[in-house]
């Protein structure tokens, strides 16, 4: 479990073929390793991976990831070169500065419009309509691991207005029109939506 808020951007330093998807090692030289352990979970890009090596070695630290078939079929954001958001999973005793973020991917959206604001800039997402039923105004989601709110939405878009630090702490600042993010719908959606298929008022 993770909260959206990025602790270090790293980039994707390797990416080799494996029977199941790829591996892929992950250069995080901002993300304190200092006492990770082989098997934690890391999101990556807003993906829960499990580390399978860690190197905490100062400007040379970074991590290895399997990334299986499935998980690159419905994600993006793991070509080699790419600079991704970085997350390790919540303590129990850690304030949630964002909201509960499970790292498990809805489905991917596009970059429709962005505007300056002041130093604050609007984006406009389209999100694929299984993932746009579970986004409503006000409400949380997750962009490319990013704890963000919705400031609008209209059908199949939604918007929302980024700050300066966040612009400059993730990589959302580098995005364009047309670029895919990954998109993870606020948990509590889904359950009300389940809850509702068995007639129970929430």
């Amino acid at each position: 479990m993770f909260t959206g808020i990025v602790m270090a951007v790293g980039a994707i330093a390797s990416v080799k073929p494996t029977d199941g998807g790829v591996r892929i090692q992950v250069a995080a030289p901002a993300l304190n390793l200092a006492d990770g352990v082989v098997g934690e979970s890391i999101a990556v890009n807003g993906v829960c991976l499990t580390a399978i090596a860690i190197s905490a070695a100062g400007e040379g630290a970074c991590f290895d990831a399997d990334v299986s078939r499935e998980t690159l079929r419905c994600t993006v954001g793991f070509e080699q070169g790419a600079r991704v958001n970085l997350e390790r999973a919540l303590r129990l005793s850690d304030r949630l500065g964002g909201h509960l973020v499970s790292g498990h991917v809805d489905g991917v959206g596009t970059v429709v419009s962005v505007q300056a604001a002041g130093d604050n800039r609007v984006f406009v997402f389209a999100a694929p309509r299984d993932v746009a039923r579970y986004i409503a105004v006000k409400g949380s989601i997750a962009i490319n691991g990013v704890s963000l709110t919705v400031n609008n939405v209209d059908g199949m878009h939604f918007s929302v207005n980024i700050i300066p630090h966040t612009l400059a702490a993730t990589n959302l600042g580098t995005l364009a029109v047309g670029v895919r993010v990954n998109l993870e719908a606020d948990t509590v959606a889904r359950y009300v939506e389940r809850l509702n298929q068995f007639g129970v008022q929430p």
